[in-house]
């Protein structure tokens, strides 16, 4: 048989080599690499391709949910290691997710490599809805990571002037740059905090923070002008919307 290849990702040495010690006295698992934290989690992840990805939610910078985003479609099948208390877990089961509660036991653990094996070693999940069922349990949205390559970026809200659909993506647009990233306006707009953001065109949400003022360009149609000069179109209801704010 061929052996599990699984990373173990935790912040604490304590939590990490516990499981690395329980894994290995399974014949069937090869633990090929700690991490202790998420920046390392996905390099590793890119690395090793591992069969299973034994993941800590609670880590510093990148927790384990941004782990699975920023992988994305590279994700492995994940067991969670979590403190998390038994109504948050409700979540986990909804979307057949696996965990395992800290402290970490034998007979828990090996029930989860046994699921993991009964339910297709190499099969891969959308991650997707779940994630999205965590960020709208957390909003309003404090922060959106982009993966740009090799580089990760972690854009505070605060510094959006506004983001455009761009096709499959959305454009998030700072004072400094644009990032690009795949995900839906219509999603960003239901976590994003609605006394600071507004849908004000269909492709289009502001930041009211960056708005200078709103001109007419015509019957019916707007544009609003941003402190730095640039111009973004309004719709008639984006406008109601701006003139309410």
């Amino acid at each position: 048989m061929i052996p599990i290849k699984v990373l173990i990702a935790d912040d604490e040495e304590h939590n990490r080599e516990t499981l690395k010690m329980l894994l290995s006295e399974n014949q069937s698992i090869s633990v090929k690499a700690l991490c202790n934290d998420g920046f390392e989690t996905i390099a590793a992840v890119q690395e090793h391709k591992p069969d299973l990805l034994f993941l800590d939610i609670n880590m510093p910078r990148l927790n384990g949910f941004d782990v699975l985003e920023l992988l994305g479609e590279q994700a492995p099948p994940v067991v969670f290691v979590t403190a998390y208390d038994e109504h948050a877990l409700k979540a986990f089961e909804t979307s057949a997710i696996d965990y395992v509660l800290k402290p970490v036991s034998r007979e828990r653990l090996q029930k989860a490599i046994d699921k993991f094996i009964k339910t297709g070693t190499r099969q891969k999940k959308d991650y997707n809805p779940f994630l999205d069922g965590q960020k709208t349990l957390a909003a309003p949205l404090s922060r959106i990571l982009v993966k740009d390559g090799p580089e990760i970026f972690i854009i505070p809200v605060n510094e959006i002037v506004y983001i455009k659909a761009e096709d499959d993506y959305i454009g998030i647009v700072t004072e400094k740059r644009m990032y690009l990233k795949q995900d839906r306006i219509s999603f960003l707009e239901s976590i994003l905090d609605k006394s600071q953001f507004y849908r004000i065109h269909r492709s289009y949400i502001l930041n009211i923070n960056y708005l200078s003022k709103l001109e007419s360009t015509g019957k019916d149609s707007y544009k609003a002008i941003l402190k730095n000069g640039v111009s973004i179109p309004v719709s008639t209801n984006g406008f109601k919307e701006l003139s309410r704010a």
